[in-house]
């Protein structure tokens, strides 16, 4: 095993063997935590798979709620790892947020524009927010409202990469015509970071790789 590889894998253990915690739920800009550690957060269409990806990455169950209800996530969710004190020289090495969904067609329109501005303004003004991992359910691909949450990325020149979900949903041959289907399409995106991520969160597959991916982001 390689020196760096190594290296990964204990900040992986470190990291994320540890059990994670719920700070804060942010309804309104006003409640956002103070800027701490680096941040990354987890966005994408409503059902697609948010919360139960981000329990795999943790290794728990239950810290995401999960819910067959689409647009049940109605707030930015901030987690950490336990164990920290907060106090200088003791704070948590990195933070993760759950994203409201978008594109729930049947919730309010004035509840869409409520989440849908919560979400742009933290994009556009949290400087301590590092990369945003955009979820695509590899059962249906990039659908229009995906490429709508890309463009104000990229306009935000909000770091963001893309990673497939439920991907044991599809047949292998399925799976990699869409992986290199979907690469071309981020390939000219600004804001784009240009390595797909795919992932089953109930098989566990490609979690360790975004685990990694994460702690790189982080780093940076």
């Amino acid at each position: 095993m390689s020196e760096a590889k190594r290296k990964a894998e204990i900040a992986e253990a470190e990291i994320f063997a540890r059990p994670w915690v719920f700070i804060r739920g942010v309804p309104t800009m006003k409640f956002l935590p103070p800027e701490g550690p680096p941040e990354v957060a987890f966005a994408g269409r409503s059902n697609v798979g948010k919360s139960s990806l981000i329990n795999a990455v943790v290794g728990q169950k239950g810290l995401a709620r999960t819910s067959n209800t689409p647009g049940r996530t109605q707030e930015l969710n901030f987690f950490v790892p336990d164990g920290y004190s907060g106090a200088a020289g003791d704070e948590p090495p990195m933070a993760l947020v759950d994203m409201p969904g978008y594109g729930y067609a049947e919730a309010p329109k004035g509840e869409v524009d409520k989440w849908t501005r919560l979400v742009f303004d933290y994009l556009k003004g949290r400087v301590t927010l590092k990369r945003v991992y955009l979820l695509i359910d590899a059962r249906h691909g990039i659908k229009k409202n995906d490429e709508e949450a890309m463009n104000l990325l990229d306009r935000a020149a909000v770091s963001y990469q893309l990673v497939l979900t439920k991907t044991d949903k599809i047949k292998p041959p399925a799976a990699a015509k869409l992986a290199e289907e979907t690469a071309a399409k981020i390939a000219k995106r600004p804001a784009a970071y240009p390595i797909l991520l795919s992932t089953s969160s109930e098989k566990g597959e490609g979690v360790s790789e975004l685990r990694q991916a994460i702690l790189q982001a982080v780093a940076g």
